[in-house]
């Protein structure tokens, strides 16, 4: 009889073995970004593809999370008389959990996806091989400015999202829901910590990560021409999807403990 339990195992095994494989090139990648030889053009082009390019994107999803959240919290807090805990609920959810996640997904859709198909397609037209050849090492002049980019970028991102965020819900509050100006900044200020901040750019900087890596991972990885760089590029964003999720689950309750 066919083992029903065979092609479980068999899938099981598989993905024990492309986490390894992930492990082992994240572990490389982080490496090459210490190891000399740097290249200061790459790196500085990539946080401006990756960090300055990205600000209308970040920015424009901030303000408008920042302006539902707030109503959404109002119309909630209404219920219960809780209408003046607004200012402090939309801070709270914009620095620790609204603003780096939802960063990071945007990246992971701009960013992870970019670096795959680039990657990707030197992958298949052979010139990483070539990259080789010439004794460059793909990892120290492709992958380790990308990854460094994303991980200092991230943070800064997040941090202007933060702002944003904190005065779309700002905006919202006072011109629609009548609260007052000067009260809804003071309690705003008065709420927030220096930790929910630090947690939030600590998220970011471990989302920055992971969209980097995975999107080189995917495109370093990556074979069958063009369709194999389109497969590479939408595994990369919905790896960096899921990664982002369930890290962000882990350090949150890292936190919280």
């Amino acid at each position: 009889m066919i083992n029903p339990f065979a092609p479980i195992g068999r899938g099981v095994l598989a993905g024990l073995a492309e986490i390894g494989r992930f492990a082992a090139f994240a572990g490389r990648s982080a490496a090459s970004c210490f190891a000399p030889p740097f290249f200061l053009g790459q790196f500085l082009r990539q946080c401006m593809a990756v960090g300055y390019y990205s600000l209308p994107v970040i920015g424009l999803t901030a303000v408008f999370i920042g302006a539902a959240l707030a109503l959404n919290i109002y119309v909630g807090g209404a219920r219960f008389n809780a209408e003046s805990f607004v200012p402090n609920i939309v801070v709270l959810g914009i620095t620790r959990e609204l603003g780096p996640v939802l960063a990071g997904l945007m990246l992971a859709g701009r960013v992870s996806a970019g670096i795959a198909a680039e990657i990707g397609t030197m992958r298949v037209t052979e010139q990483l091989d070539a990259m080789t050849t010439l004794s460059t090492d793909p990892f120290k002049f492709l992958i380790a400015p990308r990854v460094l980019a994303a991980t200092l970028t991230l943070p800064l991102l997040v941090l202007i999202a933060d702002i944003i965020g904190v005065m779309g819900g700002y905006l919202v509050a006072t011109y629609s829901l009548d609260f007052n100006g000067a009260t809804y900044l003071r309690n705003t200020f008065n709420f927030l910590e220096s930790q929910d901040v630090v947690l939030g750019l600590v998220k970011a900087a471990v989302f920055g990560f992971i969209i980097a890596v995975m999107g080189a991972y995917q495109g370093f990885n990556s074979s069958g021409g063009a369709l194999g760089v389109g497969r590479a590029t939408t595994n990369a964003v919905v790896g960096s999807i899921v990664l982002i999720l369930a890290v962000n689950y882990l350090i949150t309750a890292f936190f919280v403990e």
